[in-house]
């Protein structure tokens, strides 16, 4: 089991504009990380997942990409599958692309414009059609949300397949999982919580006659300063979504990152995304401290 290590920004970074940015994304190259993680908030400080890969990708050679996670209800998803396919062949395949339904805020759902209820079903009819453009020529499907007749995509991706990721640990995120993922990496939970929500993806992969590879099951993973407190902000998030977790394995100290990831490579785990709670000054110290204590766990 091959593990690989990347690194992420939260919603909330300041990580905006072109110098700070560029000195993340070299520093990520340089010192060999897996990956950069895009967070999307349209009404966030952060920059836009697929403008931040597409600069991203074109600094670097080796850099993977992904998305975590970009909102899918309320996106063309002919347009959308196009632009991903684009970003994959203009980075040679190191795309990673990410999807969700977005989070439980009036804004943003007045941004996409799709009822919170039809979330879902918005997201079940887009996915396996943009599959479809990615791998198929002269697609046609009628349904509830989208018309489309004889339409190819060119160019088309460099990954065949274009693998998927997905987030989330709720019942019913766990089943799109089953039904619509090609790998998982959810947040804010424990290693033996993950190992638990693994059976349920896999039981409804397996009625649905797919499967998930062993080794694209993965976590994201935040962690703070050392000597930082846990802030307001992820106490509130801690609270709503993992009420019942110790704090410390959930969002551990940058010494602790080591012993937490391993634990939940213990458990079978072994793609994962390490995202600060605060951002530092600058980030070559950062990535240096960090990359010394978590790429040894690599193989």
């Amino acid at each position: 089991m091959k593990i690989r290590i990347g690194y992420g920004l939260g919603t909330r970074s300041d990580t905006n504009d072109q110098d700070r940015f560029t000195e993340l994304v070299d520093g990520l190259e340089r010192l060999g990380f897996d990956s950069l993680w895009l967070s999307e908030r349209i009404s966030g400080e952060c920059p836009d997942p697929l403008v931040g890969m597409a600069f991203a990708v074109a600094r670097t050679t080796k850099l993977k990409v992904g998305m975590s996670v970009m909102v899918l209800p309320g996106r063309n998803p002919v347009v959308l599958a196009k632009s991903i396919a684009s970003l994959d062949r203009l980075s040679n395949g190191r795309v990673l692309p990410a999807f969700g339904l977005g989070v439980a805020n009036a804004a943003e759902h007045q941004a996409f414009g799709v009822d919170r209820k039809d979330r879902g079903g918005w997201f079940n009819e887009a996915m396996p059609l943009m599959r479809r453009l990615w791998s198929e020529d002269d697609v046609s499907h009628d349904g509830k949300r989208f018309t489309i007749e004889n339409v190819t995509i060119r160019p088309k991706p460099v990954q065949t397949p274009l693998e998927v990721w997905l987030g989330g640990i709720a019942p019913l995120e766990l089943r799109r999982v089953g039904r619509h993922g090609d790998g998982w990496l959810p947040s804010f939970c424990t290693p033996a919580q993950v190992e638990e929500a693994r059976v349920t993806i896999e039981q409804i992969a397996d009625e649905n006659d797919r499967e998930i590879e062993d080794e694209h099951y993965g976590a994201l993973i935040p962690y703070r300063r050392n000597d930082e407190p846990l802030s307001e902000q992820y106490q509130a998030i801690l609270a709503a979504r993992n009420p019942d977790a110790d704090p410390s394995d959930v969002i551990p100290t940058k010494d602790e990152l080591p012993k937490t990831i391993q634990r939940f490579v213990d458990v079978g785990f072994s793609k994962f995304v390490v995202i600060p709670a605060n951002e530092p000054d600058e980030w070559g110290p950062e990535l240096e401290e960090v990359s010394s204590l978590v790429k040894p766990l690599e193989n």
